[in-house]
């Protein structure tokens, strides 16, 4: 059995001190051996084991994030065609390029009003959605999973279903609205260049209505049912409960939902190359689907990452202002 080390006392330890006008007497320290105290080699080899599981995920890292990241920023001085030998160097050229592009700044606003429609939709009829579920009522279960449907079908079959819901011969939206005579013809949805956004944002607020319900549910049921009989015990009514109980105990989930979707709608791209194909005359152009078209159209792996870093600059700084407004709300 193995014994204690001896507790080593110093001339420090033997003697009371004052401190703060007590007199206090320092704790016994143990010392350590001057052999004993290893360096980082040595640690690292001791705890050996550990890094043997964390090296896949941060070989995985390297490879595809890391060094793809370093090369992207690499291609953004050349003009790098996929299908052309040279490759020169042009500095900032392609940066100069991108500020000038007026297609790129067209990309741009759409983007911003496909995010500015589409979030706070989505946004709104979700907590109408969850509101409503929240309640007692029968089959509400089948009712979550039916709303829910949309946010785990893949995208590509959404947008192909709603392409044909759109379909100006025999689309079911043309159908019934000519049925019920608010329209005299058949409206071209996706080919107007006045409608083709609005259907794509329409689409999109479908499918991601699902996601905002289940999330607003979650931070329903986390209200304190005493909030609510307090409220009725001193005469509030359902609106007065809503404003001044629901919704601000709701601000940090819907600040999250809003940082979630406006990240996810700046990036927007299924719906768009599946519906629109950026079209009619790049009404629906995004930057993501830009992007895309500057490395697998043009060719031009350099401009597609220019346009990719100023999409993640974009990002950066929306990200930190919501963040800002999260930490906010949480210390409100």
């Amino acid at each position: 059995m193995a014994t204690a080390r001896p507790l080593m006392r110093t001339e420090t330890d033997a003697a009371p001190v004052k401190t703060g006008g007590r007199w206090t007497r320092p704790r016994l320290r143990r010392e350590i051996p001057h052999g004993n105290r290893r360096g980082l080699p040595a640690r690292v080899w001791t705890e050996r084991s550990a890094y043997v599981f964390l090296l896949p995920g941060m070989l995985i890292f390297s490879v595809f994030t890391l060094a793809a990241l370093i090369f992207a920023v690499y291609l953004t001085f050349r003009r790098w065609s996929i299908i052309e030998p040279d490759k020169p160097f042009v500095g900032l050229d392609n940066y100069r390029d991108m500020i000038h592009d007026e297609r790129f700044t067209e990309s741009v606003l759409n983007t911003i009003y496909f995010s500015g429609a589409s979030v706070p939709l989505s946004m709104a009829i979700g907590l109408l959605l969850a509101l409503l579920l929240n309640l007692p009522l029968r089959l509400r279960g089948l009712f979550r999973t039916a709303f829910y449907l949309p946010v785990v079908t893949p995208f590509v079959v959404s947008a192909i279903l709603w392409k044909w819901l759109y379909n100006g011969d025999y689309g079911l939206f043309n159908h019934y609205l000519l049925q019920a005579h608010i329209i005299d013809a058949p409206l071209l949805w996706l080919s107007d260049k006045n409608l083709a956004m609005p259907a794509v944002i329409l689409m999109s607020v479908w499918a991601g209505t699902g996601f905002s319900m289940v999330v607003y549910l979650a931070g329903l049921q986390a209200i304190p049912e005493e909030l609510y009989e307090s409220a009725r015990i001193d005469g509030a009514g359902v609106w007065q409960r809503l404003r001044y109980i629901t919704i601000p105990m709701l601000r940090p989930t819907t600040l999250f939902l809003l940082v979630m979707g406006i990240i996810s709608s700046l990036q927007v791209f299924t719906q768009i190359f599946v519906m629109t194909s950026g079209g009619p005359v790049n009404r629906t152009t995004t930057m993501v689907y830009y992007m895309y078209l500057w490395a697998f159209k043009y060719f031009d792996m350099g401009y597609a990452s220019t346009l990719a870093f100023a999409l993640f600059l974009m990002l950066l700084v929306i990200t930190a202002l919501q963040l800002r407004l999260v930490r906010q709300g949480f210390e409100a």
